[in-house]
């Protein structure tokens, strides 16, 4: 099995939380793992933590050297180094469609650093999508609770205008595709999955908002005949009751804030983002390049580890 970790922005914890890896065996092995990025970048940040060997920590991490452009001061983004941040990916792409790598772990990466640089960029989950031509869905994982979405990072007004069908039986199709697949030791036969409202209370029988009953209800039904274990629409300030919990493997929600503050109250330091619908494994910490504690020591690397052990089950799970 080999894993590649990209390193993300060169200026962000993604340097940080790269290096912690070489420390903790016990949770991810390292000799599993290749690391995309700048040696002489990751040998200054584990020095600036205080690293009493940073040369023996880097050769640990068996990296991929991938040089910057311009020089890096922790927590300072430049977008003269968009490029080599692109590259990680470019090369983790190849590497993972090639059959070098069984799974790809991207540490985070600034939008708006790469955006400033003239280069088109709305995410890693996007990226991939694009690069690959497929859709995809985003799926988060705290513990056993799943959950993925509709929408991703779009403005909330223009939300109601992306949730169709069409839209739905697609992420149906792809999430319970690839969770049966991916997480099989854990889910018995076919994937349950539970859709939520968009509206409140599910749109109170059309009294607020008709998007339930013209555009969900109809898509559910259909997957309903098609076989598919789906339920709803079900009100979102409703859908994660204990006894739910216990009796569905996937929620679906409608836009990124209606379901990720559950994920991040429960699991901040642990959940996990995954990218379904692509033809290999990808997973991701769930923070950003948090610019303003890198290299102080502050970043905390129990997201990264998380990322990495179950991209590892993953990759158990799908032979």
């Amino acid at each position: 099995m080999k894993i590649a970790v990209t390193t993300g922005d060169p200026a962000g914890v993604g340097a940080d939380i790269v290096v912690s890896l070489a420390h903790h065996k016990g949770v991810a092995d390292t000799s599993n793992l290749v690391v995309l990025g700048d040696r002489d970048v990751l040998a200054a940040r584990a020095e600036l933590l205080g690293d009493k060997n940073p040369t023996a920590t880097v050769d640990a991490l068996n990296v991929l050297h991938i040089p910057t452009d311009a020089p890096v001061q922790a927590g300072v983004g430049d977008p003269a180094n968009a490029a080599h941040v692109l590259r990680q990916l470019e090369l983790a792409v190849e590497g993972a469609r090639d059959g070098t790598f069984d799974a790809i772990v991207t540490a985070p990466v600034n939008k708006k650093v790469i955006c400033d640089s003239g280069q088109h960029f709305v995410g890693h989950t996007d990226y991939f999508g694009e690069r690959l031509a497929t859709p995809t869905v985003m799926l988060f994982v705290a513990g056993q609770l799943r959950v993925a979405l509709l929408t991703t990072h779009i403005p909330l007004s223009k939300v109601p205008a992306a949730i169709t069908t069409g839209r739905l039986e697609e992420v149906v199709h792809i999430v319970a595709r690839d969770t049966a697949r991916f997480f099989r030791h854990e889910i018995e036969g076919q994937p349950r999955i539970t859709v939520c409202g968009l509206n409140p209370h599910a749109g109170e029988n059309g009294e607020l908002g008709d998007e339930e009953q013209n555009i969900l209800i109809p898509a559910i039904e259909k997957l309903c005949d098609d076989g598919f274990r789906v339920r709803g629409p079900v009100p979102a300030d409703t859908a994660f009751i204990k006894s739910a919990l216990r009796d569905n493997d996937v929620f679906i929600g409608m836009y990124h804030d209606q379901v990720l503050p559950l994920v991040k109250h429960i699991a901040f330091e642990n959940a996990v983002n995954v990218t379904l619908g692509l033809p290999f494994i990808r997973t991701s910490v769930d923070h950003g390049t948090a610019f303003e504690i890198a290299g102080s020591g502050k970043a905390n690397p129990a997201n990264m580890l998380a990322a990495v052990a179950l991209a590892e089950r993953m990759c158990i799970n799908a032979r």
